[in-house]
């Protein structure tokens, strides 16, 4: 599926980066161009793609320090510089557009729900997000701004791909690189969907094209993707247990975002040597995953790929009823609660406070 990327805000800058430089890397050709937008200045520098900093005028390049109302507010008054910026980007051959962007910071979750409104109104294509949820480490402000962001953001989008931080995140890691583990994780497992159909080495026998991607996103709210890869045998008969495991693996434990099993609609992507992808396994896959998600809606296919290893790739949709989902709402309800019901001290009875000394 040829796409548009657009990166708001720090997190979708690096996230888009990463993507594009994976599709670049493959020679898939499925990213057609991308955009950094970002009311912060130093986050643009380092981004290999043409870019925009909006709110001068509030901000002065500073960011906006988490604030995702006043990121909105920003967005919507200079969303016409990044449309602009798009010119000559979204072209025929243009099958979709991503607004990829951190949920939990200002910029990008309050400027992702604005500018995929503004892009529905002009473009006559599926305006998706990618969206991460930040981890429940990250403070009650990320869990404030990612739960409103998301739920505007599914409204004003055709769907959101939704990343989970925590689903990535290794035990041990630094903050930096559990982010950039996150993000060539999921720059590999989206980099594959949308290279889908596109740039394939040999012919499958049921080749998945976009249109199947574009359908099982057609319901709307919230999608998740999962992805598993074993070594492959080169007899196609031999590969059928490993298209069931990967299969299971990638919808049990290799999703992103976890426990998101119940879906409206799936597609299955089986990745490797066409030679090597068996039918009957491909066929056992998808019913396996019908059954799982209990959805009547689960279409299957090959992703023709010269590797040594067999993959399987599915995209669910419709997941917002997953528990997952259902614990990071509650969780952002509750700090939203939390941030009104906390009792402030009164200031002046801060100076009587005999736990402190004074200085002289």
């Amino acid at each position: 599926m040829k796409t548009v990327l657009i990166g708001v805000g720090q997190a979708g800058g690096k996230l888009t980066a990463a993507l594009q430089s994976f599709d670049q890397q493959m020679g898939f050709g499925a990213v057609l161009g991308a955009i950094g937008v970002n009311t912060a200045k130093t986050d643009l520098q380092s981004l290999p793609f043409e870019t925009v900093l909006i709110g001068q005028d509030r901000v002065n390049g500073h960011g906006v320090g988490g604030d995702n109302e006043l990121g909105a507010e920003v967005m919507q008054a200079d969303k016409t510089e990044v449309m602009s910026a798009l010119d000559g980007r979204i072209t025929a051959q243009t099958e979709s557009i991503f607004v990829v962007a951190g949920l939990g910071g200002g910029s990008g979750s309050g400027g992702a729900p604005v500018l995929a409104k503004a892009l529905r109104r002009v473009y006559d294509i599926p305006v998706y997000v990618l969206g991460i949820l930040p981890g429940q480490d990250e403070g009650a402000m990320y869990q404030v701004n990612a739960g409103r962001s998301l739920k505007t953001v599914a409204r004003e989008s055709d769907a959101v791909l939704l990343v989970d931080n925590d689903a990535f995140r290794s035990s041990g890691e630094s903050m930096s690189e559990g982010f950039d583990a996150i993000n060539d994780a999921i720059a590999r497992r989206v980099g594959l969907l949308l290279a889908a159909g596109e740039a394939v080495e040999g012919v499958g026998e049921s080749v998945v094209d976009s249109s199947e991607v574009i359908n099982t996103l057609r319901a709307g709210g919230i999608a998740a993707l999962g992805y598993a890869s074993a070594e492959a045998s080169e007899v196609a008969e031999e590969n059928i247990n490993a298209v069931m495991s990967t299969t299971r693996r990638s919808l049990l434990t290799g999703t992103s975002l976890p426990d998101a099993s119940d879906a409206d609609s799936a597609l299955v992507i089986i990745a490797g040597k066409p030679d090597t992808i068996p039918r009957k396994g491909v066929e056992r896959a998808r019913r396996w995953v019908e059954d799982e998600t209990g959805s009547m809606q689960v279409r299957g296919g090959d992703f023709p790929l010269e590797s040594g290893r067999i993959a399987s790739l599915i995209l669910l949709g419709g997941v917002e009823r997953s528990d997952r989902v259902e614990a990071f709402m509650e969780r952002a309800r509750e700090a939203i609660e939390h941030a009104a019901t906390e009792e402030r001290e009164d200031p002046k009875e801060m100076w009587h406070n005999d736990e402190l000394d004074d200085l002289l």
